[in-house]
């Protein structure tokens, strides 16, 4: 409930509680460690290692798995960088979190040395009596606080992948005006919240919830460092050498360890994976059916001539008012309008054909929002292309439709005054040239009086139409496997997809449209 105040709020309100908690097992660590066994610093020799594996053989090696879980959360840092700074990450991971836990072990190993038979419980045997109950509330509130680095990755994550067009439209929230990564997303944080809940009644055991952890783990290490691998190659030029020594070194150490938790893949290791497969399936469903829609629209779109030719049609007629048609296509008018005016030959005086694309930013100033273009000729078709850049529509204070209107009549006037500075300098070339000076400035004056005229009654047409009324064109477009296609097809779009689309926030949520001047058309592709 606590993130919609993002990311910076909770994190402040958060840090105290957190502070508390490193100093105090950092605190007890020490205290343990002076207390019962001092000489347990011997445990850091690698040659302990190597006696371990030859004492315990199999047992070693699938104790690696549990151990794995000591470093857990680590691999939060990287996901972490979209809502903090890297200095940031570094200096709270250097000066505090590893310090802390590298004494609390410490303590914890020191600890068990005289009593081991307290080896299942550590923690909470090795506190003393006074602490007790106060590390008990502060390991409840830590344990709560620790989850917040897995939901703002989460965030992270799918802000990205839905701007790159590989995930579900979904709401997205930009909580600072000051650090642009920073998101909410609504949708994800309720999903996240019921998938903590059924995976915390499924499991009903840590050591299973342990197992699902450390193979989450493991494979995030091991993907980290092959795209590291990459990077060396490919950015950073490193030498070869260097490249296998890391891949050796590195590769072999991760690679035992994911050898070691996939021993317990059946008892609750499988449960990541299958997340995994279940999100692959999503955004492979998603940006494969998006990407053969959107070149559909594209080798399908209504061309000028067209378009001027339904205009002049005998039987199309024009009714005052301003309609605003949205659709995902940029580069023209979607197919989707003739199948509209095919259907109901009446359209009103001016056209706005709106396309709207978020930006993985806090916020696109006014200025920059709006992009227009006119169709041409201009002196026959009042039919405008736009492309409006939003974060989220719904946060505006001024409604969309009024900006947009306002935005329109400015770009008309901008398109004049930019026309007569193109003029001005190509006549004043001419004029160097030797051509009559006063006939060129009268023939301008004239022309600039006539271009000045149609401007206004170009932004007249346009508030005489918005007065007359304002209707919300939505395209509603359903998509179907075309004639012949093999059973793989139909499933991935008659099914998967059509079944993610039927679930998403739809057109008219999306850009707060009211509903009594709203018009959804439908029409159906065969891909």
């Amino acid at each position: 409930m606590l993130q919609r105040l993002g990311t910076d709020k909770i994190g402040y309100s958060f840090a105290p509680i957190i502070c508390i908690w490193f100093a105090f097992i950092g605190g007890i660590g020490v205290f343990n460690y002076i207390k019962f066994d001092p000489t347990v610093v011997k445990a850091l020799n690698p040659l302990y290692i190597l006696k371990y594996f030859r004492r315990n053989k199999k047992e070693a090696w699938i104790s690696l798995g549990g151990t794995v879980l000591a470093i857990t959360g680590t691999e939060a840092l990287f996901a972490d960088v979209g809502h903090f700074t890297v200095p940031s990450i570094q200096i709270s991971m250097c000066s505090v979190t590893y310090p802390a836990l590298i004494f609390a072990y410490t303590g914890q190993a020191a600890y068990l040395r005289k009593h081991n038979e307290h080896v299942s419980e550590t923690f909470f045997k090795s506190i003393p009596d006074s602490l007790y109950w106060p590390m008990f509330v502060l390991a409840v509130l830590a344990a709560i606080i620790a989850s917040q680095a897995m939901i703002s990755g989460t965030f992270s994550i799918i802000q990205q992948s839905l701007s790159l067009g590989c995930f579900p439209r979904v709401k997205i929230v930009h909580t600072s005006a000051k650090y642009k990564g920073q998101v909410y997303i609504p949708e994800i944080n309720y999903l996240l919240m019921l998938a903590c809940v059924g995976v915390t009644l499924g499991f009903r055991s840590t050591a299973r919830i342990g197992n699902a952890y450390g193979i989450a783990v493991v494979f995030v290490m091991i993907l980290t460092s092959s795209f590291l691998v990459l990077i060396m190659n490919m950015i950073w030029k490193t030498p070869i050498l260097f490249v296998i020594s890391y891949v050796f070194v590195i590769g072999s150490v991760e690679l035992l360890y994911l050898s070691s938790v996939l021993y317990k893949f059946d008892q609750g290791g499988y449960l990541p994976l299958a997340f995994a497969a279940v999100l692959m399936s999503i955004m492979y469903v998603w940006n494969n059916v998006y990407r053969r829609k959107y070149y559909y629209e594209l080798e399908h779109k209504i061309s000028q001539d067209k378009l001027k030719e339904v205009i002049n049609d005998t039987n199309f007629c024009q009714i005052p008012g301003l309609a605003i048609f949205y659709s995902e296509l940029v580069q023209g008018i979607p197919p989707i309008f003739k199948h509209y005016i095919a259907n109901v030959p009446a359209l009103q005086s001016v056209l706005i054909f709106v396309s709207i694309k978020s930006l993985p930013i806090s916020k696109v100033s006014v200025e920059e929002r709006f992009l227009f273009r006119q169709m041409e000729p201009k002196d026959q078709l009042n039919v405008f292309l736009c492309v409006v850049r939003y974060t989220d529509v719904r946060n505006e204070q001024e409604t969309f439709e009024t900006m947009l209107i306002e935005k329109l009549m400015e770009f008309i006037r901008d398109e004049f005054w930019f026309s007569q500075r193109e003029n001005s300098a190509e006549q004043n070339g001419e004029t160097l040239e030797g051509e009559s000076e006063n006939k060129d400035h009268v023939k301008a004056q004239v022309d600039e009086e006539r271009r000045l005229e149609a401007v206004d009654r170009e932004i007249e047409a346009v508030e005489k139409a918005w007065r007359a009324g304002v209707v919300h064109l939505i395209g509603e477009n359903e998509v179907v496997a075309g004639k012949g296609a093999g059973i793989g097809k139909r499933i991935l779009i008659d099914y998967a997809y059509n079944f993610l689309k039927r679930n998403l926030r739809q057109s008219d949520k999306v850009f707060d449209i009211p509903h009594k001047r709203m018009l959804k058309v439908g029409m159906t592709y065969e891909l």
